[in-house]
């Protein structure tokens, strides 16, 4: 089967027709000048290399160059859907904090944009482990499950905003909760890992206690701190500060102690995220050496790039219509 992965480019295709009328509409106006020296037939004997045909004939050429070339341009790929693979690996599961105070602009171009990144720049790295995705901020919701489907994965994070979640809030107990649930059934409890990115600032719930559930359950639980001490403001989407009800500025700052009694309660490990290392890598390293499961999964399979081909038919065709000109006896085709 074949698809575009750029076909955005396709709408160019409708070119063709309009360079078809420009070229009708020309022929006809230097048709016009010409006819206004004299009659037609009394003029054509004297431009014996003038040739009606051949115009047309050199648009025809090029619009197909231009057809196989906006089909190159728009990447079609061939290839099966789906392929069913064996690994031996651990499930990890992401949460993702996604709530307003991570539009801070403490790491460039905010924390969640910045998370996002370290997440996508991890899932180039994995081989055979699986990776699950939770967003969550008031409340929590699973955005990808767990899959060693790593193309998916980063689809769906590039689709992550601070709108994911409709509820406001930071409910990271409901975010340990919903990531033991979303483990698969045939998984080893000694194969469980959850990372929270977050801030840290929780206003919902003990997510403390949901740590100790969570280890009691065979998942160990880390976190990865995003944010400063000194706190910043956060900037909406109407380019203004975010403020509380007395109209003060509202400072997120990280809450560092909440996540490393988090990460103790869970057996895991905090670590602080850095402008220069995220931490996450440090974080699955640890992570790696947990004992390791076999999964089958049913994963999308690379589609193979067939764009130069078109690019080449298109090179042909170029190359077809500069060799031949408007006029008779001008041309290798003559």
């Amino acid at each position: 089967m074949i698809q575009f992965a750029q076909s955005e480019y396709l709408p160019l295709i409708l070119l063709i027709p309009i360079l078809f009328i420009f070229h009708g509409i020309n022929r006809r106006i230097r048709r016009k000048r010409v006819e206004s020296f004299g009659e037609r037939a009394i003029l054509e004997p004297l431009m014996p290399g003038a040739s009606r045909a051949r115009g047309w004939i050199k648009l025809v050429i090029l619009s197909i160059a231009i057809f196989f070339f906006v089909i190159g341009i728009s990447r079609p790929q061939l290839g099966a859907r789906l392929k069913e693979i064996e690994g031996k690996g651990v499930e990890i599961m992401i949460a993702l904090d996604v709530s307003n105070s991570m539009l801070a602009q403490d790491f460039s171009p905010n924390r969640l944009e910045r998370a996002k990144l370290a997440i996508s720049r991890l899932t180039d790295k994995l081989r055979e482990d699986r990776i699950g995705l939770i967003v969550f901020a008031g409340q929590a919701y699973v955005q990808l499950p767990i899959t060693t489907d790593y193309v998916s994965a980063k689809i769906f994070l590039n689709s992550i905003n601070t709108n994911s979640v409709p509820v406001q809030g930071t409910s990271l107990a409901d975010a340990i909760n919903l990531s033991v649930k979303s483990f698969s059934s045939e998984s080893a409890n000694s194969s469980r890992a959850i990372i929270l990115l977050t801030d840290g600032e929780d206003h919902e719930d003990n997510p403390v206690e949901a740590a100790k559930t969570a280890r009691e359950l065979g998942c160990v639980v880390y976190t990865l701190g995003i944010g400063s001490d000194e706190g910043k403001p956060i900037p909406m989407e109407n380019g203004e500060l975010l403020k509380d009800r007395e109209g003060n500025i509202v400072v997120t700052r990280l809450d560092e102690k909440t996540l490393i009694k988090i990460a103790e309660a869970g057996g895991g490990r905090y670590v602080r995220a850095g402008n220069s290392d995220f931490g996450l890598e440090a974080i699955v390293e640890q992570i790696r050496s947990m004992d390791k499961q076999f999964f089958s999964s049913v994963v999308f399979e690379d589609f193979d790039e067939q764009y130069m081909y078109f690019f080449g038919i298109a090179l042909f065709f170029l190359i077809l219509e500069f060799l031949i000109t408007e006029r008779r006896g001008r041309n290798f085709f003559n």
